[in-house]
């Protein structure tokens, strides 16, 4: 993968390239000490992976990210794991590593890159690479939290916000239904109601226009019944 590197630490840079020559698939073409001139080499060059510094002063990380019109894959390097959280809004990052590196930290966050930089090679659907993909992470006051994707059993609409359900425990997130289901494997998930997404495996019964699943009850809309029966013939 081609890549370059924005931070405007120097020994960062230095760092960075070095754990990257580590790396025998990685070549980096560039590292940049602000985010105004890896625009201009953008404007005439593609790269498969940018490696980004999120604080940095005048135009920052996230002032980059909102100027990208076809970005590439985004690891976020910082040292204050807070200024990732809005980042993470944007489906094309991919990881975000916190200072100092660590190298069996930057090797995962690369692995993830390579498996999403190879689904968008062959040609398969986004739904194709979250199947790759067994967790994600949601921000809750502040923090960024993994969740196991077979763990959840339900999430729920309320107005603003969603709640979802895990084996573990539940999460409320200031978020869309929509927006999440974008997020999930289609073989493993179905929005069977506006308000409710279920994870399929975990359904213990269906009766009528109703399924159970640990003890909810969750209504199923007329349209999505169905899809829904269609979908449990292939489990």
């Amino acid at each position: 993968m081609k890549c370059i590197i924005i931070d405007d630490e120097k020994m960062a840079r230095v760092i960075l390239k070095t754990l990257c020559n580590e790396i025998q698939s990685l070549e980096v073409l560039e590292d940049f000490p602000n985010a105004i001139e890896a625009i201009k080499y953008l404007n005439k060059n593609r790269v498969d992976l940018i490696f980004l510094d999120i604080h940095m002063p005048n135009f920052n990380g996230l002032d980059f990210i909102r100027s990208l019109k076809d970005p590439p894959k985004i690891i976020l390097i910082t040292s204050d794991p807070n200024f990732a959280i809005e980042a993470f809004e944007y489906d094309f990052i991919v990881d975000y590593l916190l200072k100092p590196l660590q190298f069996d930290r930057f090797k995962k966050a690369i692995e993830k890159a390579k498996i999403k930089n190879l689904t968008l090679a062959s040609n398969e659907t986004n739904t194709s690479a979250n199947e790759i993909e067994n967790d994600f992470y949601i921000s809750i006051d502040r923090r960024l939290i993994k969740i196991d994707l077979p763990s959840i059993y339900l999430i729920e609409a309320k107005g603003d916000y969603i709640k979802i359900k895990t084996e573990n425990k539940d999460y409320i997130v200031h978020s869309t239904l929509k927006k999440i289901e974008e997020k999930l494997p289609d073989s493993l998930f179905l929005k069977i109601h506006r308000s409710f997404i279920i994870n399929l495996k975990k359904i213990i019964d269906i009766e009528d226009n109703s399924v159970l699943i640990k003890k909810d009850v969750i209504p199923v809309s007329r349209s999505k019944r169905p899809e829904l029966m269609k979908r449990l013939d292939l489990l």
